[in-house]
Formats: structure tokens, sequence, C-alpha cells
């Protein structure tokens, strides 16, 4: 019950939009591959969502670890959402799209980052700042691409 009038109250505070295809990183079917995306925030650690506490944003469902975290997501969703629609940023520094390791994640100036792997990460952190502005200049060029790298 608490699910779904959760997510009632997601479809109408934020309507399903049609997000231009690929915006989104679904490639484990929820966004985020499940994870929590306030957790990074609030727990600063990757937590799992459960399959029952869910909302939905722009046409993505996101998985949360308590009804807390899904009620904050709803209430200020951009000030969780991850860069990039979800997808590596250190992929995207290099012009394209990648999966994600929900594992591999930065905070930086209150805004998640995600990478393909942990070892992907690391390289990630030396540059972080040059790929940002890299990634922020592609991203709208493979916004719309289709092909992703596995």
């Amino acid at each position: 019950m608490i699910t779904r009038r959760a997510t009632l109250i997601a479809l109408i505070a934020f309507p399903a939009a049609a997000a231009p295809a690929g915006t989104v990183n679904l490639q484990d079917g929820p966004a985020v591959a499940g994870y929590d995306v306030v957790a990074y925030f609030a727990d600063s650690r990757a937590t799992e969502g459960r399959a029952d506490i869910t909302a939905e944003h722009e046409g993505a469902i996101y998985r949360f670890s308590n009804a807390t975290n899904r009620d904050a997501f709803l209430a200020a969703p951009a000030r969780y959402l991850p860069q990039f629609g979800g997808y590596c940023a250190f992929g995207l520094a290099r012009g394209y799209k990648a999966v994600i390791d929900p594992k591999a994640f930065t905070i930086l100036d209150g805004k998640l980052y995600l990478n393909y792997s942990q070892s992907i990460q690391t390289k990630w952190r030396r540059q972080q700042s040059a790929d940002i502005s890299l990634a922020n200049t592609n991203w709208p060029n493979v916004i719309n691409s289709p092909n992703v790298t596995r």
C-alpha cells in the first residue's frame, strides 16, 4: 500500500516525461542498477535499494533502502540524481556512454558521479575536474546515442 501510494504521489508530483532515449542509464532495469541514490549522500556508501520501495522520475524507476530516503528523493529529486544520466563519468569524458558499477561512486561539490569500475574510478579521480569538464562538453553529443560500452 505504501509503495502504491508513493508511486501515485511520484506520478502526480513528477509526471513521467518522455525523456529522450538513452538519457537515463537503465542497464539492469531500475536506474543506478537499483541502488539508493539518496544513500550515497546520507550514508556515504552504495546501498542496494529494495524492489518494494520505489519512485518514478522522468520515466525511470529508482529504488530506495527505506521510505525516508524515497521521501527525500521525491521532495528534491534533482539533488540526488547522478550526473550524466547515471552513465560512467570517465567514459563520457572520452566521448562515449558506459555502464557503471554502482559501488564506484564519488560525491563532489554535492553531485553524484558514477564510474564503470573501481579501477576506472581511480583513474577518473586523478583528473576528475578535467574529466567533468570534458564530460559536460561531450554529454550533449552522446546523450541520444544508443551505443553503450559494457
